[in-house]
């Protein structure tokens, strides 16, 4: 969406069950998030110093999750920008279509878990910012 801005990243908090044996988090179709997860993807082995997205979407949600480690989650809508530090597994941000995104300051060892609303959709990327800045208008 064109008239999305950073501040409808909104951070989501979800359902942790604790027990002596360990910690398990689910995550249910229009329970849990907003979408329908049509596409599970996690990134991971990012070298130290190197950065993942530079993209936008025009119709993509996405909820991003710092699975194990800790990472920056940089938000841009061509007026504002946000950062978010994610560092906890069950804790993640909710990515509105429309937003210009970065991913970086990775911890060794650390694993970005994204949940999608639909399947890989090469024209659905904006790649190039001073592009995203044109559709933003």
């Amino acid at each position: 969406m064109k008239n999305t801005t950073v501040f409808d990243c909104t951070s989501l908090v979800l359902p942790k069950n604790h027990t002596e044996k360990g910690n398990i988090t689910a995550v249910n179709n229009l329970k849990d998030i907003p979408f329908e997860i049509k596409r599970v993807y996690y990134l991971y082995d990012v070298p130290g110093g190197e950065a993942r997205g530079g993209h936008g979407h025009r119709e993509l949600q996405q909820l991003i999750i710092a699975a194990s480690g800790s990472f920056d989650l940089v938000v841009e809508d061509g007026r504002n920008s946000r950062t978010f530090n994610l560092n906890r597994p069950y804790q993640g941000i909710l990515m509105p279509s429309g937003i210009w995104r970065e991913l970086n300051n990775f911890s060794s060892g650390s694993i970005c878990l994204v949940l999608a609303s639909s399947l890989y959709d090469q024209d659905d990327y904006i790649r190039d910012y001073q592009e995203f800045l044109k559709y933003k208008l």
